[in-house]
């Protein structure tokens, strides 16, 4: 995940704000749709017109979801893109991953010995709680889920109920 700050450290705007890179966000756009129309391969050029984005970033975000085994790819005529996996199993966290590596909200929650500080920190594990949530979440967001062009009615009801952020007794 990308911190959206400025060199002082402060967000623009005023709020603090944590967000997925452009190409995150794109790779999740061409990724809905192709499961909207998981029926045939869909070639690079009509899938950079039919989410209006350049076919370069379109081609560069592809070669990275067939590299993470999220799309297949075949050559000739009938070639194209598809799905390697239906969408229901896909999960937000897959696509992310495939662009930016790890969901970690540190570098100390995404694996241990990454840090220098671990010894004197004291936050570490509660960052790795955190980490923790975000996944679950994430996880449960499929790529069916984000195809969805129906509406979504608020309030929403989050699975994260099922991640324990309270330290074991």
């Amino acid at each position: 995940m990308v911190r959206n700050r400025s060199p002082e450290g402060k967000a623009p705007g005023s709020q603090a704000v944590l967000k997925l890179s452009r190409l995150t966000d794109y790779a999740a756009v061409v990724m809905a749709q192709i499961a909207r129309h998981p029926e045939q391969p869909h070639a690079a050029a009509e899938l950079a017109e039919a989410v209006s984005l350049p076919h370069p970033t379109v081609s560069k975000t592809l070669k990275m979801l067939v590299r993470a085994g999220l799309l297949e790819s075949r050559r000739g005529a009938q070639g194209g893109y598809s799905l390697a996996r239906p969408a229901s199993r896909i999960s937000a966290s897959d696509i992310i991953s495939a662009i930016e590596g790890p969901v970690a909200m540190t570098e100390c929650s995404q694996a241990e010995g990454d840090c220098d500080l671990v010894s004197v920190c004291g936050v570490s594990d509660n960052w790795q709680r955190v980490s923790l949530a975000v996944r679950a979440l994430l996880d449960s967001v499929t790529l069916a889920h984000l195809a969805d062009t129906t509406p979504i009615k608020l309030p929403v009801q989050l699975p994260i109920q099922s991640v324990s952020l309270a330290a074991e007794a």
